[in-house]
């Protein structure tokens, strides 16, 4: 698992128009909110969502890029995005590979039922690429206002 201080993992991966979004671009000139989540449009991921949606000029006014990463792909972000009308980028870490080197590919208990998925988890990145939180397990009610006023403190 991450710790703040520690570097963030560099990625690249495509957003729901398939253009390669990566941390590297933006180090320097934007702090970054990268929240992991487990599925397109299920209800808590949907919150979530919105929730970062309603709050992004917000953490636009900070010089903050929010980018949500599940493993969907990218036609079902895009599907997502266009349900909602969300305005924050959604990456797809297909293979995992983002997911694992971030932490959040984890066994869970579903149903009684043992399978691996994404924890859901967030990290403030630091316009240096330094994660300053390293957030595991999180609740989507409210979440994004909570992860603002980090923002807003950096």
């Amino acid at each position: 698992m991450l710790q703040p201080g520690d570097r963030a993992p560099d990625f690249a991966l495509p957003n729901a128009d398939m253009e390669p979004v990566s941390l590297a671009s933006l180090s320097g000139r934007r702090h970054c909110v990268i929240y992991f989540y487990p599925k397109d449009d299920t209800p808590g991921c949907t919150l979530e969502a919105l929730e970062f949606t309603d709050l992004q000029p917000e953490f636009e006014a900070a010089e903050t890029e929010i980018l949500g990463i599940s493993r969907d792909s990218c036609a079902r972000h895009g599907s997502f995005r266009d349900k909602y009308g969300l305005s924050i980028q959604l990456l797809s870490d297909a293979d995992g590979k983002v997911c694992e080197a971030y932490g959040v590919w984890c066994e869970k208990e579903v149903r009684g039922a043992k399978r691996f998925g994404i924890l859901r988890s967030t990290f403030v990145v630091d316009k240096s690429g330094v994660v300053r939180h390293a957030l595991y397990g999180v609740k989507p009610k409210g979440h994004a206002a909570q992860v603002l006023d980090l923002v807003r403190a950096l």
